[in-house]
């Protein structure tokens, strides 16, 4: 829902409200369209806000399993509904959900095409995801396993973030659903807790952290021996989602580098430790701003599960998570 705010939003004739669960705006009604999405067809929040959507004679969109409480809902109203495979009931389907942001989002896009609420042959179009589809298969061969670390961009990017507290920062509107993406997928599937945020609001909450317990000048010892001692301590890593050819980003760096916080950024074709003098580029075709996000989405995915498996831990498997869930349910 975010990321199809971003993309219409921004360009779009009409505004567009994404929600997570909760109420309809009083004002929703006859004129307007509901797009309700879950992968399983079953979330509460969004089999309410069908409901309420098509009592209230608004036309209806559902994307979800077959067969499930979303799906009857909408035929229910006479919505259309775009099934999804169902997936598997086991702790497993946690994984699933986590990739399967482009199967809900699709649906949802081509309908905001078909309805005219995108330019034509611009971003978010039927052409332009065609052209997502692209980049995401060749993210997939760059980052595959057979590839080694030193040209694997997502490996690279695993390494940099082992043993650290990852801070992100997205350069746009886009790039902060990419951001918020990336703190809930690197602490789902590798484990570890990470802050995220968006420029220009947020930049003041990440640069507060360069001053904290875990920035590098608390940490660093110089006479300290990594061999007799350990390591000596978690360390910030800034990570920036580079969505704008790194526009607004210098003062953000400058004041990390300054403040020896390590830095990574992130971009459509390049991941690069700004302290490394050996850089990573890659030439790539680059047409709109979503497609930069699907490079940027997919790369930080496959560096979480490289960082979960280096780290011993099953990326698909969360015994937490899966008795959180099933307490919720009693």
């Amino acid at each position: 829902a975010d990321a199809l705010a971003a993309v219409v939003g921004t360009t779009g004739p009409v505004p567009v409200i994404a929600l997570s669960g909760g109420r309809l705006p009083a004002w929703v009604g006859s004129l307007d369209l509901v797009i309700a999405l879950s992968l399983s067809g079953r979330a509460e929040g969004a089999v309410a806000i069908a409901a309420e959507a098509g009592r209230r004679g608004a036309s209806l969109l559902t994307v979800g399993g077959a067969d499930s409480p979303l799906q009857q809902v909408c035929e229910r109203f006479r919505g259309a509904h775009v099934p999804l495979p169902q997936p598997d009931r086991s702790a497993t389907s946690a994984a699933t959900s986590r990739t399967a942001l482009w199967s809900l989002l699709t649906p949802a896009m081509t309908a905001c095409d078909r309805l005219g609420l995108l330019p034509e042959g611009g971003m978010g179009s039927s052409t332009d995801m065609a052209a997502v589809a692209d980049a995401l298969d060749e993210e997939a061969e760059v980052c595959r396993v057979g590839s080694e670390s030193f040209v694997n961009p997502a490996k690279s990017l695993a390494l940099q973030l082992d043993g650290s507290v990852p801070v992100i920062l997205g350069d746009s509107q886009l790039a902060a659903v990419a951001a918020r993406r990336a703190a809930s997928v690197i602490s789902r599937t590798a484990r570890v807790p990470a802050v995220h945020g968006a420029l220009p609001d947020d930049a003041g909450d990440i640069v507060a952290t360069f001053g904290g317990p875990f920035a590098a000048s608390s940490i660093d010892d110089l006479f300290a021996d990594p061999f007799l001692d350990g390591p000596s301590g978690t360390a910030l890593r800034l990570l920036l989602l580079d969505l704008q050819d790194g526009i607004g980003f210098d003062a953000v760096r400058s004041l990390a580098e300054r403040s020896g916080v390590k830095v990574t950024q992130v971009q459509a074709n390049l991941v690069e430790e700004l302290d490394d003098p050996q850089r990573l580029e890659r030439p790539v075709r680059i047409q709109t701003p979503l497609q930069h996000f699907a490079r940027v989405v997919a790369r930080v995915d496959f560096a979480a599960t490289y960082l979960a498996l280096a780290s011993g831990i099953d990326p698909a498997l969360s015994p937490h998570v899966a008795e959180l869930r099933d307490s919720l349910r009693q």
